[in-house]
């Protein structure tokens, strides 16, 4: 069995640690935030300040992966997400009843919750995995390298105290000190793929009321305009947030912070006036999240494995701006990988690294090159996409076949050209159109005007 220390206590490094616990290799976690998710949702959620970790706050939506990883490595903990307010939705769920089933279908589900409500799961099993010692308030301040060609590192440094551990997982997140450390042990530097977003976040809760309306019907839940995208995320335990993402050189941006003028904005959404229109109550300020890049950090170069005994997962590894939600869904996957190779990874990181670059790293390159369009249409007001991109967009809110391409893309199954590129889905856009001949590309959202005025309001 390996010895493993697992550096940070977020969602891939509580995930990491409990499959690893689960198959019987000892594992001490270090997490320097003495606190963790409890039992009070509400308290953990709007009022524990993470500066390391913006997204915290922000609102999540968990897709297939998430739920297939619990379902199969931690049932217990999937149970205890939905227990506590957690639900499911299936794409199909649009549709007043889901078309005849096709394998895979089945695994096309959405977890509509806040982060803190998985958080608070995986820290009840990992407290209850004889296996996991986790040890909060402990900072790991540099790491143990023998020399080598390549090093190795051999455990963490924790104030005068040495770990020795048979492999470190560095799930310290997007800040990671790690890179700096192995440079400064004399180890090559790891190489780094950064490209910045130009993208801002603002977002606001609200919970519906007891004794309100609940249901704002039928209804997308994204909008957008030329400069603007809004969409709406219903969450656990009645909760909802709406979300509002622009370029950061918007000039009305920091107008956007005052809540009334945020929910002047979001009004002129078709999404957001449906929820907003349920008389929710506030549950928290403005929240905003900038300065976001896309950035892949391998441990590994031309060369090879930068150092072994080492290596990365979550943000550490992989970080994306959150536009397609693909975070904890990476992490966790990278999880269950490092789990179940832990032995062979600990000899030689080679096989754990090549195994990034196949499965993940296509999703980091779909995210840059989103960022890269959204960010360049936000900052220039362009018009919407040509005719028949728009139609697929469209079409799948009608055509389940649309749909379910639509819903693999999301969902980490497919690439969207594998997704759409089908003759079958191709057959059905085409028939769609013919079916709408005066269907022409627009934006749901408000012009430049309007909402300029909604901001002057």
């Amino acid at each position: 069995m390996a010895r493993v220390a697992v550096v940070g206590g977020g969602i891939s490094g509580l995930g990491a640690a409990l499959m690893l616990g689960r198959r019987g290799h000892p594992v001490t976690l270090f997490e320097q935030d003495a606190r963790q998710a409890g039992d009070d949702l509400h308290q953990d959620f709007f009022h524990w300040r993470r500066p390391r970790i913006p997204q915290a706050v922000q609102p999540h939506s968990f897709l297939a992966p998430v739920r297939t990883v619990l379902r199969a490595e931690a049932p217990d903990v999937y149970a205890d997400l939905l227990a506590r307010g957690a639900r499911e939705y299936h794409d199909f769920d649009w549709f007043d009843e889901h078309p005849p089933h096709r394998a895979g279908d089945e695994e096309l589900v959405t977890l509509r919750t806040r982060r803190i409500v998985l958080e608070a799961a995986l820290t009840a099993a990992v407290q209850r995995e004889p296996s996991v010692e986790v040890r909060r308030g402990s900072r790991v301040t540099g790491l143990a390298v023998e020399e080598g060609d390549p090093a190795r590192v051999t455990g963490v440094r924790v104030g005068e105290e040495t770990h020795r551990a048979d492999l470190v997982v560095d799930a310290s997140g997007r800040r990671s000190p790690v890179p700096a450390w192995l440079v400064a042990a004399g180890c090559r530097s790891p190489a780094v793929d950064s490209h910045r977003t130009g993208i801002a976040y603002l977002c606001r809760w609200y919970r519906l009321r007891a004794d309100g309306p609940r249901d704002p019907g039928r209804v997308k839940t994204g909008s957008a305009a030329p400069f603007a995208l809004a969409g709406v995320f219903p969450s656990d335990n009645d909760t909802f947030a709406v979300n509002l993402l622009l370029s950061t050189g918007d000039p009305t941006r920091g107008a956007l912070t005052d809540p009334a003028v945020f929910e002047a904005v979001a009004r002129t959404f078709p999404a957001c006036a449906a929820w907003l229109g349920l008389d929710p109550e506030p549950q928290s300020p403005v929240l905003a999240m900038a300065g976001l890049d896309n950035r892949w950090t391998a441990l590994v170069d031309d060369d090879g494995p930068v150092v072994t005994g080492l290596v990365n997962i979550g943000d550490s590894l992989i970080h994306t701006n959150p536009t397609l939600g693909h975070g904890v869904a990476l992490g966790l996957l990278a999880g269950r990988q490092l789990a179940g190779h832990v032995d062979e990874i600990a000899a030689d990181p080679t096989g754990y690294h090549a195994w990034t670059v196949k499965a993940l790293r296509p999703w980091f390159d779909a995210q840059v090159t989103s960022d890269q369009a959204n960010g360049q249409r936000l900052a220039e007001s362009s018009p919407p996409p040509e005719r028949r991109a728009a139609a697929v967009a469209a079409c799948a809110f009608e055509d389940p076949v649309v749909m379910r391409a639509r819903a693999e893309v999301r969902h980490l199954v497919r690439t969207a050209q594998e997704a759409y590129g089908t003759d079958e889905v191709d057959r059905h856009v085409t028939a769609w159109l013919a079916a709408h001949p005066d269907f022409a590309p627009e934006y749901d959202g408000p012009t430049r005007d309007q909402w300029d005025a909604a901001v002057a309001r």
